[in-house]
């Protein structure tokens, strides 16, 4: 009998049930201390995932758009600048560039990476005004200060282009590594590999329960180099306080919770082994597929990346139809992300319109996200790659 048993699109109950003692401990430590908000655990935690990160500092905040909006902020980004992104990532992208009070300009992905393409980032900034020292967008009006290049899927974007186009034009660069925990990019500038979260003036994390680090809750972390900075983002996320009612600045209520930076610590000594299941089960599938039937396309990693595989992330031309026949097959799936950012309702006002960033288009309408996560079983990949295959009217290699 064929096995129709459920495969799920993400298994987050196995690995918690797993670490049920390490986590409970981490409560029984903050029950017996009433240790809550700040203190040793966050100190911990943060120490611990700097040095993951390759960077000096990393800053626990609420939230990974917590993460986005006080990197910004922190980094002298406000009313009458401009932020050049991607419309293809969750909107707690663009959401952290109004909130810090600056315009949000976009730009196409590259079509095999689906990350910032560099090309497209040169073409717009050389159609930008030149005023003074500083770019001025035409149709935000605002000066062009920064870049956020996002590390879609787990994959880094081409960094030494994008660093190269912002020391050219005075850009600020923050990363967005919401997706991107451990991954790793080779410099050929540098010569060596590069950590996300270690290569802009700042880096973005999130910690979602689904990312590849995730706590059990909200939270997040910036990651930065530049010691000044991450003095401002402590303050910010804790109402501008420099010490306890010594406000120098306002803030906001952005603080990473002890108990959440507790389970964070547990869960990174495993990080490093679950990494290395999502990248042995993304080499799983390129071998399940072979070469790619006609009407699908696997993701592509370009040499000089180690993507961490967040998510596993194909293209189809019928969608809506693939989901449904995994689904018959009791196999779950996901869509990331299915509306264009520039697209969006809350955006209608940015003057984008349909057809102006093809690329983001095109693939927004095709890509289907498949079951990753570490402790996927070779035999559950094998029913998912046959009934794609089946759907595309493929045959296994």
């Amino acid at each position: 009998m064929k096995d129709n048993k459920n495969i799920s699109f993400l298994d987050l109950v196995a690995p918690h049930q797993e670490l049920k003692d390490e986590l409970c401990e981490v409560l029984e430590t903050a029950l017996g201390t009433a240790g809550f908000i700040g203190g040793p655990m966050v100190q911990k935690f943060e120490e611990e995932f700097a040095a993951y990160c390759d960077t000096r500092e990393c800053i626990g905040v609420g939230s990974g758009t917590d993460a986005l909006r006080f990197a910004l902020v922190a980094a002298g980004i406000g009313a009458g600048d401009t932020v050049v992104t991607v419309p293809h990532s969750f909107i707690a992208t663009t959401e952290a560039i109004s909130q810090s009070g600056a315009s949000i300009a976009f730009v196409d992905i590259d079509e095999a990476t689906y990350n910032m393409d560099p090309a497209k980032l040169r073409e717009y900034l050389a159609s930008c005004k030149k005023v003074g020292d500083s770019l001025a967008d035409a149709r935000t009006g605002g000066r062009v200060r920064a870049v956020i290049p996002v590390h879609i899927y787990g994959q880094m974007a081409d960094m030494d282009e994008i660093l190269a186009l912002a020391d050219q034009y005075g850009l600020i660069v923050i990363e967005d590594a919401c997706q991107a925990h451990g991954a790793e990019y080779y410099s050929k500038k540098q010569q060596r590999w590069l950590k996300a979260g270690s290569v802009g003036v700042a880096a973005a994390f999130s910690f979602y329960p689904g990312k590849n680090l995730g706590a059990c809750g909200e939270a997040g972390a910036v990651t930065t180099n530049d010691a000044a900075l991450a003095r401002k983002i402590r303050m910010l996320r804790d109402h501008g306080q420099a010490k306890k009612y010594y406000h120098d600045i306002e803030g906001y209520n952005g603080r990473l919770d002890s108990i959440q930076a507790g389970f964070l610590s547990v869960k990174l000594r495993h990080l490093p082994t679950w990494t290395r299941q999502r990248q042995d089960a993304a080499r799983k599938y390129r071998e399940l597929f072979g070469k790619p039937a006609d009407g699908l396309t696997l993701p592509f990693e370009p040499e000089g990346s180690k993507p961490v595989y967040h998510l596993f992330v194909v293209r189809v031309d019928d969608r809506e139809q693939l989901q449904k026949h995994l689904a018959e097959a009791n196999i779950g799936s996901g869509i990331h992300y299915p509306i264009p950012l520039h697209l969006q309702k809350a955006y209608a006002g940015l003057g984008y319109a349909e057809g102006s960033l093809p690329v983001t288009e095109r693939i927004a309408k095709q890509i289907v996200s498949l079951p990753m996560f570490p402790g996927l079983r070779a035999e559950e990949q094998e029913r998912v790659a046959e009934s794609v295959l089946e759907f595309v009217g493929g045959v296994r290699a």
